[in-house]
C-alpha cells in the first residue's frame, strides 16, 4: 500500500537537529536578532528628553538647558516646562515677572539633542512622543497577516528573506526624516514589511527539526530575540542620537539579499503543496550534511513519482478544501475554539509581558542598563520553558507559568513599600513567569495546526495578542482607580488563560499536523512509537 512521506520518521533517520538544522538556524536567528532591534529601537530614538521653557530675557548664548540661579523667580511652581511666568520687561532681574500669571511657552530648550522629541520639537506634546509607539504596534496588524499570506502561498523562504531586508530600506530613509509626519509614517511602513521575520523565521526553523528538538529549537529563537533587545540599548547607550543610531541599527540588514542564495525552503511547506521532488533534494542534502543514512523504504518514498500522482489525488471536495482557509477554520468546531482560546492565550501574555515592561527605562537609576536587565530576565524563562515543556508537557508547564505570574502579581501591590527587594522579586517573577508562557505559547501554538493553516492560525493568534501590546501602554491609568488595579487585572487574566489550558490537547511527543483531521484528532493520535503496530 502506497502512503505519504511522512517527514517526523524521515527528520529522525536524518538527524533532529544535527549540522544542517544547525545551519539554518544560524542564517534565521541573525534576522530575529535584528527583528528584536527594530521592534525595540523606537524607545531610544523616541526617548523622553527633559525641556523647560525658553526665557528670551535671561538666556545666555547659546541658551543651556541649566538656569543659573534666576528659575524660581521666571518659572511658576510647577517648574515651567510648557508655561513661564509673565515678563514686566526686559531685564532678568528678580521682580521684572509677574508672580501669579503666566503665559504658553512658544519655544524651549532641551537638556540634549538626542531623542528626535528635540529635532521634531515635541515639548509638551507628549501624546506625539508616546504615538510613535503606538504606530508601530499598529505596523504589526498590517505585517502578521501580510506575512502569513506570502508564508503559506510562496514559502517560508521567501517571506523570512523579504521581513529581514525590506526593514533596512525603511529605516535608513527614516533616518533622514524631515518632519514629525514623515517619521511616524516610516515608523508604521518599518513594522509593517518587517515585523513578520520573526514569525515567518520561526516556523521555518521548527519545521525542519524533530520533534524531539522542537522545545530546544523554540527557545534558542526566543533567547536570540532577549539578546536582541538588550543589543540596542548597548548600542543606544554608545551612539544616543537618533539619525545615527538608526543608521548603525538598519543599514546592517541588506546583508541578508545574500540569502537568496544560501538558505532552503521548508521541506514541510514543499510536501504540502505537492512539490515531493524539491523536498527530496534538501532531505537529501541534509542526510549527507548530518552524515546520516536513509533506509531504502524512505528513499523509494521520496524518488517515486507515482506517489505523488497517485497518493494524493484524493476526492475533489477534499481538493477544494485546501483552497479556502476560512472555510476549513469554519467547519471545523474544534479548530474554532482552539482559536479562540489561544488568541485569548495571546492577548494575554503580551498584555502582561509588555505592561511589565513598559516603565523600565523609567525607573531609577540608568535607563540603558535598566532596560538590558528587562530584556535578560527573560532568558531564564526560557530556559525553564526548554527544561519543562518536553519533561510535564505542553498544558501542565504553561498553565504553571500563568498560575505563578498571577499570584505574583496579585501579591506584589499588597507588599509593603519599605520591603522594596519583595515587591522587586515578585515583580521578577511574574516577567519570568510570563516570558516562560510567551516562549511556551509560540511553540505549542504551533502543534495546534495543520500545515498548510499552522502559519496563516498562528498570526491570527499573534495578530490578537497585539491588542494587548496597544492596550498595556495604558493600564498605568487605572492607578487612579485603584493603586492595585493593573496587577489585579494582570493576575485575573492570566488565572483565567491557565484554566483555558484545559479545553486543548496536550501535544507532547506528538508529530505536527498536516491536515485539518489530524489537527483535529491530536488528543487520539497514537504516539510515534505505537504508530507501527497500528498500521500494521
Amino acid at each position: 500500500m502506497k502512503k505519504e512521506v511522512n517527514l517526523d520518521e524521515v527528520l529522525v533517520e536524518v538527524g533532529e537537529f544535527g549540522w544542517y538544522q544547525v545551519r539554518i538556524y544560524g542564517l534565521i536567528l541573525l534576522p530575529i536578532f535584528f527583528s528584536a532591534v527594530y521592534s525595540s529601537q523606537y524607545i531610544f530614538a523616541a526617548a523622553a528628553v527633559d525641556y523647560r521653557c525658553k526665557v528670551p530675557e535671561c538666556e545666555s548664548n547659546p541658551p543651556t538647558f541649566e538656569i543659573n540661579g534666576w528659575g524660581p523667580w521666571a518659572y511658576p511652581e510647577d517648574g515651567g516646562s510648557c508655561d513661564r511666568l509673565l515678563p514686566l520687561n526686559d531685564t532678568c532681574e528678580r521682580g521684572s515677572f509677574h508672580p501669579i500669571l503666566t503665559q504658553t511657552c512658544n519655544s524651549w530648550v532641551y537638556q540634549n539633542t538626542d531623542s528626535m522629541v528635540y529635532t521634531f520639537d515635541l515639548a509638551c506634546e507628549e501624546w506625539r512622543r508616546t504615538l510613535v509607539g503606538s504606530m508601530h504596534s499598529a505596523g504589526l496588524f498590517v505585517a502578521l497577516p501580510l506575512t502569513a499570506f506570502i508564508s503559506d502561498t510562496f514559502g517560508r523562504r521567501v517571506a523570512v528573506i523579504g521581513t529581514a531586508v525590506a526593514p533596512a530600506l525603511v529605516g535608513l530613509i527614516r533616518s533622514f526624516s524631515t518632519s514629525y509626519v514623515m517619521y511616524v509614517t516610516l515608523e508604521f511602513l518599518d513594522s509593517a514589511v518587517g515585523a513578520g521575520v520573526y514569525s515567518s523565521g520561526f516556523i521555518l526553523a521548527l519545521e525542519m527539526v524533530g520533534l524531539k528538538r522542537r522545545v530546544l529549537g523554540g527557545n534558542i529563537i526566543s533567547c536570540t530575540f532577549a539578546l536582541g533587545q538588550a543589543f540596542v540599548a548597548l548600542v543606544a547607550w554608545a551612539v544616543p542620537e537618533w539619525r545615527t543610531l538608526t543608521r548603525v541599527l538598519y543599514v546592517p540588514s541588506f546583508i541578508f539579499i545574500v540569502y537568496c542564495f544560501f538558505l532552503e525552503e521548508s521541506v514541510r511547506w514543499l510536501l504540502s503543496k505537492g512539490n515531493k521532488k524539491e523536498a527530496a533534494r534538501i532531505i537529501f542534502k541534509a542526510a549527507e550534511v548530518n552524515k546520516k543514512k536513509l533506509s531504502p523504504e524512505t528513499i523509494r518514498q521520496l524518488t517515486e513519482e507515482d506517489e505523488i500522482v497517485q497518493d494524493k489525488p484524493e476526492t475533489e471536495p477534499e481538493k477544494k478544501k485546501t483552497d479556502s482557509i476560512v472555510l476549513q477554520v469554519l467547519k471545523s468546531r474544534v479548530i474554532m475554539i482552539r482559536l479562540v482560546v489561544c488568541s485569548f492565550w495571546w492577548i494575554t501574555v503580551t498584555f502582561i509581558y509588555y505592561g511589565l515592561s513598559i516603565n523600565s527605562v523609567s525607573l531609577a537609576g540608568n535607563s540603558y542598563i535598566n532596560f538590558m536587565l528587562t530584556a535578560l530576565i527573560e532568558i531564564p524563562g526560557y530556559f525553564m520553558s526548554f527544561v519543562t515543556l518536553d519533561r510535564f508537557g505542553r498544558k501542565s508547564s504553561i498553565m504553571s507559568a500563568f498560575f505563578i505570574c498571577g499570584l505574583s502579581l496579585v501579591c506584589l501591590p499588597f507588599i509593603p513599600g519599605h520591603i522594596i527587594w519583595l515587591q522587586t522579586c515578585l515583580n521578577l517573577l511574574g516577567k519570568l513567569c510570563i516570558s516562560m508562557a510567551f516562549s511556551s505559547i509560540y511553540i505549542y501554538t504551533s502543534e495546534l495546526y495543520p500545515t498548510s493553516l499552522r502559519h496563516t492560525l498562528l498570526a491570527v493568534c499573534s495578530f490578537c495578542g497585539r491588542l494587548g501590546q496597544l492596550v498595556a501602554p495604558q493600564t498605568p491609568l487605572l492607578v487612579a482607580y485603584m493603586d492595585s488595579l493593573p496587577y489585579l487585572v494582570f493576575g485575573a487574566m492570566a488565572a483565567t488563560s491557565g484554566m483555558l489550558m484545559l479545553l486543548t490537547p496536550e501535544t507532547l511527543n506528538t508529530n505536527l499536523p498536516d491536515t485539518v483531521t489530524q489537527a483535529e484528532n491530536i488528543s487520539v493520535v497514537p504516539k510515534p512509537n505505537q504508530r507501527r503496530d497500528i498500521i500494521e
